[in-house]
């Protein structure tokens, strides 16, 4: 690097412009004590943000009336990690902003150096600073071999960027555009987080339905082999109907057993999702009941998923910060300008010296950089990475929408397809079971037709499920799971 450098110096030093020996030691004292005044600041404030953060209440939260859907999704938005890693991110993004308003502070140093040599050039020099230069020390060999000499200098520094090739002005619009990506994120995994719980949610009284219908089923085939067992011993019906009616029970209640190992996870996925123990016990009091919900067009949902997704708002975002970047690297171009000045003292202890001071400003104009062109290069291919994964994922984001809407349409389908057949299941049980009593049919059918009806009502649930789950799944995507009034019952 080549540099070009300008720079302005005031430093008069005669015995006029030096302080007496008490302003001196006052002096330093009074910096002395600043000094260690801020230190005591400094820490008092660490500790006291130290201990903020580790007595912060503990957001794990149980409903003791019952679990809603609001409430779950209320102590999730408190409790889930990913919220806490979310608002670190703002809290990151505020610190960077901080950071980048800094550099346009004039920075203000307070230092105190000791030094000991017998090098000529040092003792020549130590020996002006503290204004103990004679007569006598013109003596050629004292010049050239002097004694060792003592320095103490205590200095105050001050340095303030006028104009830094606008670098800090990239740096606080990329902080601020940092800010507003941190709440993009944030409002992106709210979205997230709400969706996870209300699947989860909806999950727990799925698999407490299923339970239900597992235990009915049992209790259902258990009354099946008592009454074939009774029409057995009275020699109405073979011993077959009895064992077919007992395979039927032993099938039940597998799924009875599977039902209870389904609703300990779902369970389990829930506390998971709210971001609480595992083993938190929770009652669910919602109801998975049918519902109508206004999803509107495919159309209409892409248009909103393009002006409303989160993430998509975030890409622009860094495409911005990219062109920030890239109008940071052309502003190396431009020259630096800086002002500074220093105070200082020195004397051979603490207690004596003399004091001087220096002002100036400096222009820095870089004539060559080899890495200049490069850091522009790299700014650029950085802002068309940019733009080229913000259009991916306006690309994802219609393929996402398109496959959600479809899916919540062949849920909502589902929902009355399976509807019909719980009804048309339930009849046909009950037909059946009337004839068998009659005599008029076998076992076998009666079977068949339980087994039927127990299928019909577990794909309900399941299509029920799904309806309520796709239409989260479309809101998601869209970027307007924000309320969960509609999901209510």
């Amino acid at each position: 690097m080549m540099a070009l450098s300008t720079s302005i110096l005031r430093g008069p030093r005669t015995a006029a412009n030096c302080f007496n020996k008490s302003s001196r030691v006052s002096l330093r004292r009074a910096i002395a004590f600043l000094i260690l005044i801020a230190a005591f600041v400094q820490f008092q404030v660490g500790e006291l943000y130290t201990a903020q953060a580790q007595s912060s209440p503990s957001a794990q939260t149980t409903a003791s009336d019952g679990l809603t859907l609001p409430l779950a999704i209320g102590i999730a938005l408190r409790s889930n990690p990913l919220i806490r890693a979310t608002s670190s991110s703002r809290e990151m993004a505020d610190a960077q902003l901080g950071l980048a308003r800094a550099s346009r502070f004039p920075l203000l140093q307070f230092g105190e150096t000791f030094t000991e040599s017998n090098n000529p050039v040092f003792v020549f020099g130590s020996l002006i600073e503290q204004g103990r230069f004679g007569q006598q020390n013109f003596d050629p060999h004292f010049l050239n071999n002097p004694d060792s000499i003592g320095n103490f200098r205590t200095s105050i520094t001050f340095r303030l960027p006028v104009f830094d090739q606008k670098q800090s002005g990239v740096r606080i619009n990329q902080a601020h555009i940092g800010q507003q990506q941190a709440d993009s994120q944030r409002e992106s995994v709210e979205q997230q987080i709400r969706f996870e719980v209300l699947r989860a949610y909806y999950g727990v009284l799925v698999a407490q339905a299923r339970k239900e219908v597992a235990d009915e089923a049992v209790k259902a085939a258990a009354a099946d082999v008592k009454r074939s067992g009774d029409l057995v011993d009275a020699g109405l019906v073979v011993q077959s109907d009895q064992l077919s009616a007992e395979v039927q029970l032993a099938e039940f209640r597998q799924q009875q057993i599977q039902a209870e190992g389904d609703l300990v996870t779902a369970q389990a996925a829930l506390n998971t999702a709210l971001g609480i123990a595992i083993d938190t016990p929770q009652r669910v009091t919602g109801q998975l009941v049918e519902k109508s919900f206004n999803s509107g067009t495919q159309s209409e949902l892409i248009k909103l998923a393009l002006e409303r997704r989160p993430d998509l708002a975030r890409a622009g975002l860094a495409l911005k910060s990219s062109k920030e970047g890239t109008r940071g690297a052309r502003a190396e171009y431009l020259p630096r300008l800086d002002v500074f000045g220093t105070y200082g003292v020195s004397g051979q202890n603490l207690a004596t010296g003399s004091a001087d001071y220096a002002v100036g400003a400096s222009v820095t104009f870089n004539l060559f950089d080899a890495g200049r062109r490069a850091r522009l290069n790299q700014s650029r291919a950085a802002e068309d990475i940019a733009a080229a994964e913000a259009e991916s994922l306006s690309n994802q984001i219609r393929f996402e929408v398109v496959r959600a809407y479809q899916q919540y349409v062949s849920a909502r389908e589902r929902v009355g397809v399976t509807a019909r057949a719980v009804d048309q299941a339930k009849e046909s049980l009950r037909i059946v079971q009337d004839r068998y009593r009659e005599g008029l049919t076998t076992i076998t059918e009666v079977l068949r037709a339980e087994t039927a009806y127990v299928r019909a009502r577990m794909s309900l649930l399941a299509a029920r499920y799904d309806h309520y789950v796709g239409y989260a799944s479309v809101l998601l995507v869209t970027g307007r799971l924000i309320a969960v009034d509609e999901f209510v019952s």
